[in-house]
């Protein structure tokens, strides 16, 4: 009984029977549950208040070029050195991952994802994540070569990006796209496990005791 207790919990609950959204390590079934679950993952953590030091310095001014890096891939690839200075900034920030369903080796959206893909669009377009900057991030298991699941996780990346802004309004400015191919498999022990291939939304901004209301 505890191992089957053990993998329920673990099992990953499928909204609408295309999407998935892990947070941490649990994983909540149900639009409504899982729509308040990414949003509290994805609000800005409170910090305290700059105080001007060399480190509070030299931390907002990385954040704020991984913003930049993220918006000039809006028109080209990034380079790896790029991505990985994104990604450095991105592992402290609030994030959800998500199991969005494409058609096989292609950008297209599933017709299965699109129920999950708009009760995403309802969370980012939450009075409470207003002024969000987020990252969109594609991800995908190490099946195929570097470049293919690069430019792979790329398209698939900017798919979910267009397809928020289409339907939500939601701006260019507060949306970018990167794709990483395999270069971050969430499961190392088991590269071609279907928990790697994901798309990854990361609240990149950062909000001061003193913005708070």
């Amino acid at each position: 009984m505890s191992g089957r207790y053990g993998m329920n919990r673990l099992a990953i609950a499928a909204l609408a029977g295309a999407f998935t959204v892990l947070v941490g390590a649990r994983a909540f079934a149900g639009e409504e549950s899982t729509e308040a679950q990414m949003l509290d993952a994805l609000k800005p953590r409170i910090s305290r208040s700059m105080t001007g030091s060399p480190a509070d310095v030299a931390r907002a001014a990385e954040e704020q070029r991984a913003i930049e890096i993220l918006r000039q891939g809006q028109t080209r690839s990034l380079t790896s050195s790029q991505r990985e200075q994104v990604a450095a900034v991105a592992k402290e920030k609030p994030k959800v991952d998500l199991e969005i369903y494409f058609d096989y080796r292609s950008s297209g959206i599933s017709p299965k994802a699109v129920a999950g893909l708009n009760s995403l669009g309802k969370v980012l377009s939450n009075p409470e994540l207003r002024g969000s900057v987020f990252m969109i991030a594609g991800h995908t298991d190490a099946k195929g070569s570097d470049s293919y699941n690069l430019t792979l996780s790329e398209r698939r990346a900017e798919a979910v990006r267009q397809y928020l802004m289409d339907k939500f309004n939601l701006s260019a400015e507060a949306l970018t796209a990167v794709g990483y191919g395999k270069e971050q498999l969430k499961d190392p022990q088991h590269p071609f496990a279907a928990d790697n291939r994901r798309v990854q939304v990361v609240n990149m901004a950062a909000k001061s005791t003193a913005d708070a209301k």
